[in-house]
């Protein structure tokens, strides 16, 4: 019995080795491709996109007085560069998620309508010529529908360094509206700064509508202060009357279940599958006074590692669930084809099938329920704990280990005769 229980054990430790192999294999795969994709993905579609509020700026005289050599006055004018407050912001944005396939990884990529409107208010006491300043969020992105206005009047506007130019004239106490609109494309994160740093905004209003349900706020941006449910996803609202912050306002688009990491983690995880199954065919034979030789465990390994070899090579070519419940399927039919030829179909198909489609198949797809992948399989495990204790506690291992097998008894001799029976003389 230990010599078996020795062979089993080093066909599972070989086996184990081959899986951490595969799983690196994969994680390496992953890694290389989803560096060198992600630019292609940027250069496509674009990088995450940050937009800043517009800048309205006007040059304020300084004079200066100095006295000469020669004791005369000279002045001189110095125009310093000054700001107008932004004393409203009414900011809508539509966010709509769209992921992406490069490979083993999914990228969250999304499509973006703003529509920002902005008043300045001219407190200065004097008439000013302005310029607007409207930073684009990434240079290199597509902007479709690009519309900018003054007081709901189309105006002419230059692109200078990424930043839309605009002039207008505004008299003193006089309020404009400013307003731009756009459609464009980004990856991953969209984020609303208020300024370079920290910044105030006075009587502050964005909504943003997603047609995704899964909303996440990256560390370091402000909570929305209203929420409200739709048929496609949610209606947010960040309402401040008076706000001094250096936190942004930002949405981290939700991530897609990534091929390439689920299939290394179901790869690493294997080895504790293979113990359950060889755990509880050990028992089930033992049980049964089933005799199974080490040489067919390990043609039951090799199935489960079929499983995870053909998983890893199909994710990226065909729908990760597909790739999963085909490269099962292949691993149970070996493993009940091969059974049904050493044990019968009955137990191939009964007890071996089952426990692999509960110990490879059950806890490997417990790795697609995100959150909840540790917790199914370790409620598994104790499960499968309260049913072999069950069944084994009337054995009494210390018999189970010390029996040894009869000797079988020496053939007899080439032509001797059968031996007498007892009592009979061998001659009269």
């Amino acid at each position: 019995m230990t010599p078996r229980i020795f062979a089993i054990g080093f066909i599972y430790f070989c086996c184990s080795i081959a899986w951490a192999i595969l799983g690196d294999s994969v994680t390496t795969r992953t890694r290389e491709g989803s560096e060198h994709l992600r630019e292609n993905v940027q250069s496509i579609w674009g990088s995450p996109q940050t937009q800043l509020p517009p800048v309205a700026l006007y040059n304020d005289p300084i004079v200066h007085e100095t006295k000469g050599d020669d004791s005369k006055t000279k002045t001189a004018t110095t125009m310093v560069e000054r700001h107008l407050p932004v004393s409203q912001s009414r900011v809508n944005v539509d966010l709509s998620l769209d992921h992406r396939r490069k490979g083993l990884v999914w990228y969250s990529t999304y499509a973006v309508a703003y529509d920002g409107e902005y008043q300045f208010l001219n407190d200065t006491g004097a008439d000013r010529k302005i310029g607007i300043s409207f930073p684009l969020p990434e240079g290199q992105a597509l902007y479709d529908g690009f519309e900018a206005s003054i007081d709901g009047r189309p105006v002419k506007s230059s692109i200078v360094a990424g930043k839309i130019y605009a002039v207008a004239d505004i008299s003193a106490g006089q309020t404009i509206r400013f307003r731009t609109k756009y459609s464009s494309q980004g990856l991953d994160r969209w984020t609303y700064a208020f300024a370079r740093g920290t910044g105030q905004v006075n009587d502050f209003q964005l909504t943003m509508r997603t047609n995704f349900g899964e909303i996440d706020f990256p560390g370091n941006s402000l909570a929305a202060t209203t929420r409200k449910k739709t048929a496609e996803g949610w209606e947010l609202q960040w309402n401040y009357t008076s706000l001094l912050s250096g936190l942004d306002i930002a949405m981290a688009m939700p991530a897609k279940l990534q091929p390439g990491e689920l299939v290394s983690r179901i790869c690493y995880f294997a080895p504790v599958s293979l113990m359950f199954f060889f755990f509880l065919m050990f028992i089930l034979t033992l049980l049964k006074k089933i005799e199974i030789h080490p040489m067919n465990y390990f043609f039951l390994a090799a199935s489960f590692f079929a499983f995870h070899l053909l998983l890893a090579y199909t994710a990226d070519l065909i729908d990760l669930h597909l790739a999963f419940f085909l490269s099962a399927a292949v691993s149970i039919f070996l493993v009940v084809s091969y059974l049904r030829l050493v044990v019968g179909m009955r137990f191939a198909l009964l007890e071996a099938g089952a426990l692999q489609l509960l110990y490879l198949v059950g806890f490997s797809y417990a790795f697609f329920l995100k959150g909840y992948s540790a917790l199914s399989v370790t409620i598994g495990s104790i499960i499968t704990l309260f049913i072999v204790m069950q069944l084994t506690g009337r054995i009494r291992w210390s018999e189970v280990f010390s029996k040894q097998s009869p000797a079988p008894p020496p053939p007899p001799a080439s032509g001797s005769e059968d031996p007498l029976p007892p009592g009979k003389a061998l001659f009269n």
